[in-house]
């Protein structure tokens, strides 16, 4: 099991270079998504202070403890796999939802959502790689979710677009062609389902390793931690 640890950064890493050369690689049509999780707030107030103002989490416990405790102007989104029974604790404020992979969570989130009195934007995640492994969509099951009775009363969250990972491999061909999947199944929703709804916009693909190629294929969010950050710090 691997436990991470909060530290701070004791590495040297120049944060705010990292930001600068990637936003320099960046169209301006494309966002950049910090990913902080395990990192300390030294580290984000570093990105922060270059201009840096959306950052990605994937533990709930952790997103609100730095909610509570740095800037207010953070866009924060939730970029992990979250558990129903923890959406309540980030309703609230969170701005964009990464891994939405069933109707039974969409209606957990529009239930929060509601509660707070406010509307949540979320991006449905496709299975898209060769791991199993990883979460998400079908195109059918996608497919006969927003389609259904129960998806149509949903009315306190907004599904912007959509978000994959991609394999884990060196063969950037693979992934390129993983992306471009992805790409295909953006375009065939918003034809057919969102295709008089502007929100949705999205294709949150792209990380460290590989952004340069997801940028190329489409992405509008790309989604980098160890390229800002340097690697987690983490004991086994």
């Amino acid at each position: 099991m691997n436990i991470y640890i909060f530290t701070a950064n004791k590495t040297n890493v120049d944060i705010a270079g990292n930001i600068a050369a990637i936003k320099n690689q960046l169209p301006l049509s494309v966002r950049l998504v910090a990913v902080s999780k395990t990192k300390p707030v030294e580290d984000i107030l570093a990105a922060y202070n270059a201009g840096q103002r959306i950052f990605g989490e994937n533990k709930v416990q952790e997103l609100v403890q730095k909610y509570e405790t740095l800037p207010n102007d953070i866009e924060w989104h939730f970029i992990g796999h979250p558990q129903t029974n923890k959406i309540k604790f980030i309703a609230p404020f969170v701005s964009l939802i990464h891994g939405v992979d069933s109707l039974k969570l969409l209606k957990v989130i529009d239930a929060e959502a509601k509660k707070c009195k406010r509307k949540i934007n979320c991006l449905l995640q496709f299975h898209i790689a060769a791991e199993e492994t990883k979460f998400g969509f079908t195109q059918e099951e996608a497919f006969e979710m927003l389609e259904s009775s129960e998806f149509m009363k949903l009315e306190n969250i907004s599904v912007c677009g959509v978000m994959g990972m991609a394999t884990f491999t060196d063969d950037m061909n693979h992934v390129r062609n993983e992306f471009r999947n992805l790409k295909a199944i953006f375009d065939s929703f918003r034809i057919k389902y969102f295709q008089n709804n502007p929100e949705f916009c999205e294709i949150s693909m792209g990380m460290s390793d590989d952004y340069t190629i997801a940028v190329e294929e489409g992405s509008t969010i790309v989604r980098i931690g160890s390229k800002i950050f340097g690697e987690r710090i983490y004991q086994h």
